[in-house]
């Protein structure tokens, strides 16, 4: 199975600095970024379009030639952090329509989307699924024009069950999942329970691991911080497993978030740690 990683990796060096966390020594540009791309051994990239610093043609051809000639698969990811607001965001919308052609100019097959984020999270979310349902409607006959599938991440708003919900909902081979680990073990839906119900759908993935975080309220979203794979509550051998089982095509995308106190500023460490990881328990599928 293909293992890459997601650019949001780095979002610290990119310089958007959570609270309590440390400014980066040297920020990373997303030029930086590409080239550091070439010394991972990863087959495939997630790139989040909040890191590209222009959506000119040329400069999209730039970076589709830079992941050709490097043997990388691609996925486009537009959203963060709060997508289309459990479907408030009109304006957002039109953005996210905007974004497919670029997904397309890069040559990504598959463009994660953000319905919603825990800002959202505690509002009703039977309204916002009808939202989301015509909004994903609309923009998916868009996306099947130009060969993109559109791909929502469980985004720490919806639980496995409203996220199946919303696919059944769009109901179209041009829409599924981008399946992230982590953000069903912090909905406390069980990871392993969400992949059985959503394999079949899921065109891309976040591959975290997580451990509690002493001292952080549990309320708080980063309660659960990043580890690298293998030392942290989620068992993504299992969750591999069973897309392999499904034949997913996709590759597996290592991605950092808040990161555990235990590796406060090692960005680094623990994408390469989870690189290794997933390569070793995927080595046998």
């Amino acid at each position: 199975m293909k293992i890459g990683i997601d650019s949001y990796c780095y979002h610290r060096l990119f310089g958007e600095v959570y609270a309590g966390q440390n400014p980066p020594a040297q920020q990373l540009t997303f030029e930086d970024f590409l080239t550091k791309t070439q010394t991972l051994g990863i087959d495939g990239v997630s790139l989040e379009s909040c890191f590209i610093p222009q959506f000119d043609a040329a400069y999209l051809q730039g970076i589709k030639r830079h992941l050709d000639q490097n043997g990388l698969d691609r996925v486009y990811a537009w959203g963060h952090p709060d997508g289309l607001e459990g479907g408030k965001n009109e304006q957002a919308f039109e953005e996210m329509i905007e974004h497919i052609a670029y997904a397309s100019q890069i040559g990504a097959p598959v463009m994660r989307v953000v319905g919603s984020s825990l800002m959202f999270r505690f509002e009703p979310h039977e309204p916002q699924l009808e939202k989301l349902t015509r909004m994903f409607s609309e923009a998916t006959k868009v996306a099947e024009q130009y060969g993109v599938k559109l791909a929502v991440e469980n985004h720490i708003d919806y639980n496995s069950d409203e996220i199946l919900q919303l696919i059944k909902g769009v109901n179209s081979p041009y829409f599924g999942v981008n399946f992230d680990s982590g953000n069903f073990l912090r909905v406390l839906d069980d990871p392993i329970q969400a992949m059985e119900k959503l394999a079949p759908y899921v065109l891309a993935t976040h591959i975290k691991d997580l451990k509690p975080v002493k001292g952080v309220p549990v309320n708080e979203w980063y309660f659960f911080s990043c580890v690298p794979t293998g030392e942290g509550l989620i068992p993504n051998e299992k969750l591999a497993e069973i897309l392999h089982r499904h034949d997913y095509q996709g590759f597996l995308a290592v991605e950092v978030d808040f990161l555990h106190p235990d590796y406060t500023d090692h960005e680094e460490e623990v994408v390469k740690q989870s690189i290794q990881a997933l390569r070793n328990l995927t080595q046998n599928l």
